[in-house]
């Protein structure tokens, strides 16, 4: 029996490779006032991002315990070995969640194989992660294999991205009021990375197209083997952007496959409209 992959929405996955691998996606939630939503299920991105642009401001939560204990508990009934790859648990409380949820199935079905894995990844960074592992999972891989490669891909994915207003990471305190409103003005466009599961800025750049070649530079500082190997793009609806990049990067590197997603809701409350991320391997396995 195939191992079952989870993880959760704000990997970002294209609903065609989750239909294509069978994966298991679990909803963040989405808050607007005393409206709460399920990511990408109550909630599609552009509805979120149409939203944000008008000026509302949303606000996120985690996965909750109820919730993918009653996800989980019918594979655990029925013996099928599952693998949990989470959000960043920097970045959120639902790995967390997800091995109180383990232990406590344990417990009551103590042969039940459930493995849980802090990816340390965000957006289509995880959601690469899942991929890698899917494929891995539908040629049969055991739990042992699946774990470790899990964790080597997520160990080596790399996260760059920019977004288009610094008014969005504000919000969630991710720079300062002074450097939000000088960047407002000058058209300076952050840099940034997530190490160890963090969010860390790394550059500032004045202007996006600027911000688009130095994002290409870092990846061929950072990158390998960016002529064999599938790179991902996440954006903040702005497809034309996304596309833009893509070329960029296959012009660059000889790219054979870059995919490309739009950021769902949960990540995109905090990043904004606008948002371009990159996600590459820095290391070949």
């Amino acid at each position: 029996m195939t191992i079952q992959l989870f993880t959760d929405s704000a990997a970002d996955l294209p609903k065609d490779l989750v239909q294509r691998y069978g994966i298991e996606v679990l909803p963040l939630m989405v808050i607007d006032g005393d409206k709460e939503y399920e990511d990408n299920v109550t909630l599609e991105p552009a509805e979120l991002f149409r939203g944000m642009r008008e000026g509302t401001a949303y606000k996120t939560s985690q996965i909750s315990y109820q919730a993918l204990y009653d996800r989980l508990i019918p594979y655990a009934e029925k013996g099928q070995s599952c693998l949990y790859l989470a959000f960043s648990s920097q970045l959120s409380g639902t790995y967390q969640t997800g091995t109180m949820v383990a232990n406590d199935l344990k417990e009551h079905y103590p042969d039940f194989e459930l493995e849980v894995l802090d990816t340390k990844c965000a957006s289509f960074g995880e959601g690469m992660v899942v991929l890698k592992t899917a494929e891995l999972a539908a040629e049969g891989k055991s739990m042992a294999e699946l774990v470790e490669a899990a964790g080597f891909y997520a160990h080596h994915m790399e996260h760059i991205f920019t977004v288009d207003d610094l008014k969005y990471l504000l919000r969630g305190g991710r720079v300062s009021p002074i450097a939000a409103f000088i960047g407002g003005i000058l058209q300076i466009k952050p840099i940034l990375d997530v190490e160890d599961g963090k969010l860390i800025p790394i550059e500032k750049v004045r202007g996006r197209k600027k911000v688009f070649q130095r994002m290409i530079e870092i990846i061929r500082e950072r990158g390998a083997a960016l002529d064999k190997q599938t790179i991902g793009i996440s954006h903040g609806d702005d497809l034309e952007a996304a596309e833009q990049v893509a070329a960029m990067i296959k012009e660059a590197f000889g790219t054979p496959e870059v995919l490309i997603t739009m950021i769902g809701a949960s990540v995109g409350a905090h990043s904004g409209p606008g948002t371009i991320a990159i996600f590459f391997l820095n290391r070949e396995r």
